[in-house]
């Protein structure tokens, strides 16, 4: 689970450790978060563990991986891990884009690909992208953002025709306005009403709860798809 130490993803862990699985808590900047997460989960009863590297480091990603590899198989993956710097098109520098692109699209790539051939030996696994409603209708502000997650939307429906005949799924979720922390700065109530047809923004337990059918067995037949948790926005 990589990005764990946002309130999407502390909320995705403890919905996949209450499930029965292993966690493995993944972050990078956040990792004293991602730890105190962990520390709750075993406290809960579950199981897990915490893993600090970036995603966007190919090399550091691929080792950390072959580390865990050597522990344990990895059935499942969630790629959380994100970044966003908005600015204008016009005015966005090279860095603001590449910062943005190398996060969200080369992340997934330096972290699925390691797990791809072990998934296919045991012929089971679970590939799931936290994206957003935002590669799908735009966002002012966010062309780099928007930008890498709709690559990462075509990715992930190539990846889930190369891996289909394997029972490895891949699918996206796209959480629209999500009542995390800093939204309420930038999406008001009355905005929200306004927004979202469901007058309401979402809980990181909505986008959880999508997340833990899509990680089960009951989703096996479920693959290649990008399904919006909005509240009708997308």
């Amino acid at each position: 689970m990589t990005g764990a130490s946002s309130a999407v993803g502390a909320a995705i862990c403890r919905a996949l450790a209450a499930d029965g699985l292993h966690v493995i808590a993944h972050a990078h900047r956040n990792a004293d978060t991602a730890e105190r997460l962990v520390a709750d989960i075993v406290a809960a009863g579950g199981s897990a563990q915490s893993v600090r590297f970036d995603v966007a480091d190919a090399g550091a990603a691929r080792n950390a991986i072959e580390t865990l590899l050597a522990e344990a198989h990895v059935q499942v993956l969630v790629n959380n891990a994100g970044l966003h710097i908005d600015a204008p098109l016009a005015g966005m520098t090279g860095p603001q884009w590449a910062s943005v692109v190398d996060v969200n699209l080369n992340g997934f790539f330096n972290v699925t690909q390691p797990l791809l051939l072990p998934m296919i030996r045991t012929r089971w696994g679970r590939i799931i992208s936290i994206s957003s409603v935002s590669a799908l209708i735009g966002n002012r502000g966010q062309a780099n953002y928007a930008a890498a997650k709709a690559g990462l939307h075509g990715a992930t429906r190539s990846l889930a025709l190369e891996v289909a005949t394997r029972g490895i799924t891949a699918n996206v979720v796209a959480p629209g306005v999500i009542d995390a922390g800093s939204t309420a700065d930038a999406f008001p109530d009355e905005r929200v009403k306004t927004l979202v047809p469901m007058q309401r923004a979402g809980t990181p337990d909505d986008v959880a709860g999508l997340v833990s059918f899509l990680a089960s067995e009951r989703a096996g037949y479920i693959t290649g798809q990008i399904i919006a948790v909005s509240g009708g926005l997308a």
